[in-house]
This record gives structure tokens, sequence and C-alpha cells, in this order.
């Protein structure tokens, strides 16, 4: 039996689809344990391109059991229309089970996220307006709706009808906004439930059983590091824990069954939205990267804003993770740069840092220290093993893990399956 943890080690979008995609022959269960449709994982596999939401990147290996954990909130319509894309493109989806105790996104959580982004006005956070946040706000108020409740329509409308005062109070009172009907929405959720029935499931005793039978076991996360709840740039965070600890609770595995934590990390580095990003490339060699690197939001086609390697940051995510092993995603991207920067600490006030701290305006106007590091100005999407990149592409390869204090176990050069080069095995 074995666990392996999969974490993003930045602000997300490190390529962890893609990771996912190749451990999942490789293993019986992927779990995804948190987070909703506000993130997205693209995978391009022999040619093709897949780009998932809710359902785990495992699914393209029509063996390995894909489960939506219970720490994932799941929009039911936005769930039917990824999965018939999914199986429109010929995907197998009869391994594909959702915990009845995941959390729903409703139709007002949408509108809450847009009308709290409109009354922050500058201090806006730069929400997908998925109506993630309102879904885990409710969760946490005990309001919330599970997926298990759509199996259950007169517990549903009861339920429905005293959290929907509570939501129109508020939308017509606070807001002005229109009140949403309560037999309208009843229907819709109903229609969901018939849909939906035959996915739902008690995944206690299937995890639980899985690790008896000594199954391998992948926990697939969203988001990264740096957008944890507690450890990111709060409030520019997502509203759930994409760290490796989130992972166990999102899927009811204990620490204790735990072989491995793999983090992911790219090159360079990337986020989405408002936040502090201390190694940030505003002029023309960060529009070149994003350009090469397609930096565009997998869910929302937004722009990724682009830096260098944050060691800073790699290492925070390294020792509160307990990361063992990284994936190094998007190397190839670098191929052209002459030099290229390495963020090993910051100063702040007069006072260095070895790690992001909790003062986020600090951390904003942070002075980022940078050691710097000679290109190899030569393309690397045809290497396959770690001796075919040029010399002064290994050097940097190294630098990172050093940094880092972890070991770079695998390397992508290239969006494809076949486009990666393995160290070491990672499972």
């Amino acid at each position: 039996m074995s666990v392996t943890i999969l974490v993003g080690g930045q602000w997300g979008d490190e390529g962890k689809g893609k990771v996912v995609d190749l451990l999942a022959d490789r293993v019986d269960v992927v779990v995804r344990s948190q987070g909703g449709n506000n993130a997205g994982h693209t995978v391009v596999s022999e040619g093709r391109e897949f780009r998932f939401h809710l359902i785990p990147s495992g699914i393209l290996c029509p063996d390995t059991v894909c489960v939506i954990g219970h720490g994932v909130v799941v929009d039911p319509k936005a769930f039917l229309a990824e999965l018939a894309h999914i199986q429109a493109q010929g995907v197998d989806t009869r391994n594909l089970v959702i915990s009845d105790r995941a959390h729903m996104v409703m139709p007002y959580h949408p509108v809450f996220d847009q009308l709290g982004e409109q009354q922050r006005g500058d201090d806006r956070l730069g929400t997908t307006r998925r109506g993630v946040g309102p879904t885990y706000e409710d969760k946490v108020r005990r309001i919330g709706f599970r997926i298990g409740d759509l199996q259950k329509p007169k517990f549903l409308e009861k339920k429905l009808r005293f959290v929907l005062r509570l939501k129109n109070e508020t939308l017509t009172r606070l807001y002005g906004a229109e009140p949403f009907d309560e037999q309208a929405i009843l229907d819709e959720y109903i229609g969901y439930g018939e849909l939906l029935d035959p996915y739902i499931r008690d995944i206690y005793p299937l995890v639980q059983g899985a690790m008896v039978e000594g199954r391998r076991i992948l926990l697939e996360g969203a988001q990264g590091v740096m957008l944890d709840l507690d450890l990111g740039t709060y409030p520019y965070v997502t509203s759930s824990a994409p760290t490796a600890g989130g992972a166990l609770t999102g899927s009811g595995i204990p620490p204790s069954r735990v072989t491995n934590t793999v983090g992911v990390f790219k090159a360079y580095t990337t986020r989405v939205g408002y936040g502090p990003f201390p190694t940030e490339l505003t002029g023309e060699l960060g529009e070149y990267i994003r350009e090469v690197g397609a930096e565009f939001g997998t869910t929302t086609g937004r722009a990724r804003r682009v830096g260098w390697f944050d060691a800073a940051v790699a290492r925070y995510a390294v020792n509160t993770n307990g990361i063992e092993s990284i994936v190094l995603t998007k190397l190839d991207v670098l191929d052209t740069l002459e030099t290229i920067k390495i963020c090993t600490g910051y100063t702040s006030k007069g006072e260095r840092w070895d790690h992001p701290m909790a003062n986020i305006s600090h951390l904003k106007h942070a002075e980022p220290e940078y050691t710097e590091l000679p290109g190899w100005m030569t393309p690397t999407r045809q290497c396959r093993s770690f001796a075919e990149l040029p010399a002064p592409c290994r050097d940097y390869v190294e630098q990172l893990a050093e940094r880092c204090g972890a070991s770079i176990d695998a390397i992508s050069v290239g969006p494809d399956r076949e486009q990666t080069i393995i160290r070491r095995p990672l499972i």
C-alpha cells in the first residue's frame, strides 16, 4: 500500500494535471481532495488536449478509480457539463465517484461571489466568481448542502426553505438584488440528483478498503501552497487548504498512511489574480514568457502574472508540507533566455527574510534577492534524460534542488506525456 500526496508548490497552475496523468496508470485510486471548478488542469495525451475542472485528471486511465472527495465543492451543473464533454471525447467514466459528503455550489453562491467582489472595489480579491468561496463559507456556517442531499428530496426541500430565506433577505436588503425562487431551485437540483445518482457514494469504505487491500492511492489537489487559507498570501488566497494536510482531511486518509509527498513547481513562477508577487516581471520579458508558456488560465482564460523562480516560496512549501520529491515543469519555456534569475530571499524594512512573511504589505514591497545564472539557449523538448540537457540547464536544475531542499526527480520539457524526464520513480 502507498499513499502519495501531490501538492502545488507555488500559486497554483504548476502543471499538476500532467503529473497526475503520468502517475495515474501506476496507482489504483486517485482522489481529488479540495477546491472546486475555480481551478483547472490541462492534460495533453497523445497530441489530444483535455481540460479538467472537477473531475480528477486520472480519469484518462480507465482502470483507475477516480474519486471527488468531500473536501471538494461541486457545482452540479458544471460537473455534468464537464462529464458530457469528456464522454464525447471518448473518455470512460464508469470508475468515477463523488463523495456524498462533498458540498454543493447552489445558484445563489456565484451571485454572492460577484456582489462581494463588486462591494470590495479596488480591494477585490480577483476570484473566478464561480461561487466557490461562498460555498465554503456556508460549509463553515453549517448551512451548506451536500451532494448526498440530492438523494433525499424531502430533506432537501425542508432545508432549502430555511436557508433560502436567509439568502434572499441578504440579497434584497443588503444588496438590493432579486430574490431566488425556492421551487425553481428545488426542481433544478432534484433533476441534478437523478443524473448524479449513479456517481454518488459514501467513499469511506472505498478509501479504507483500498488501504486495507494494499492498493496505491494518489491524492490530487488544486491550486497551490501560497493560496492556502493559513499558509498563503491571505486574504489573496483560495477558500480551501491546497496543502498536504488539506489533502488528508479532504479524502479521509490519516497522516500515518502517507508514504510520499510530491511537490510540483514551475521552472519560473506564476500567479493569477491580485496579491503580492515579489519576483513578478511586468515588462517585455514577462510578456514573452507568458506567451511562450501559454500562461492563460484553464478555467477563466485570464492571463497569468509571470516572474522568476522564487526559491524562498519553494523552500517554504517544501518545509511546511514535507515535500520529499519535486516535479519541475515547463523548463523548456526558458530555453531561449540568455540569463535566468533565482530569488533566494527578500529584504523588507532593512531586514532579510528567507521565507514569505505574513504581512502582505511588507511582502508586496519586499525587494527580492537574486542569484543570476547563464541560460542554455538550446531547445530541450527532445531531451528524454537528464544527461541530454545542456550543461547550464542541468546546473539550473541542481541549483533549484539545493535551494528548495528536495530532490528534483522529474522534469517536464513539454506538454505531452512523452516530454518528461524521469530521474527517479515518484511512486
